[in-house]
């Protein structure tokens, strides 16, 4: 949520069409940076 509120805590875009796209944005950009701070594990025979 740290990251969501890095982005700013308000929508900028006035047009509806523009808030979506602003939204998405910032939802992939929080899934990326989940992305890289999930570690990868690997199974040891």
């Amino acid at each position: 949520m740290r990251c969501l509120k890095l982005l700013g805590e308000r929508i900028m875009a006035r047009d509806f069409d523009r808030q979506v796209a602003e939204l998405q944005v910032r939802a992939a950009l929080f899934n990326r940076f989940t992305q890289l701070g999930t570690p990868v594990t690997v199974a040891m025979p």
